[in-house]
């Protein structure tokens, strides 16, 4: 794919379902071992009821899109605001899409609206990248 091929409007999505090994996978990785996300009795008594999925983790998925599909390999990531619209639970299946919101043919720089659905369709993270095509 080149960037003439890329297209305002043009999307494309990723698909997985988060396990409780997926949580403590990523919590030995970044070190955020919030309660919140490893302890079901610690959160059984939060404001959510019971284990929540680490929102960054969630994101990750916007950058398998980018990397993979749309613009695709050798994408380079420039910037992404992130807004955490609703919690993701141990068992949720999380599309993350992508849609190109602007082209800069010049520098070869793609912005795109970015969100992650859980399996209702209810949006858990939106936000806007920004990447640099470099096909």
């Amino acid at each position: 794919m080149t960037f003439n091929d890329l297209q305002v409007g043009q999307k494309a999505s990723v698909q997985k379902t988060f396990t409780a090994a997926d949580v403590t996978a990523f919590a030995g990785l970044s070190l955020d071992v919030n309660p919140l996300h490893v302890s079901d009795a610690y959160a059984k008594n939060s404001i959510f009821g019971k284990r929540v999925v680490h929102g960054i983790l969630t994101s990750g998925l916007i950058s398998a899109v980018l990397a993979n599909k749309l613009p695709g390999p050798g994408t380079i990531y420039l910037g992404q605001e992130l807004k955490f619209v609703a919690p993701v639970f141990l068992g949720d299946d999380i599309t993350a899409e992508v849609e190109i919101a602007e082209l800069r043919a010049d520098k070869k720089i793609v912005k795109l609206n970015t969100t992650c659905y859980n399996q209702d369709g209810k949006p858990v993270i939106t936000g806007m990248a920004t990447v640099k095509f470099n096909g």
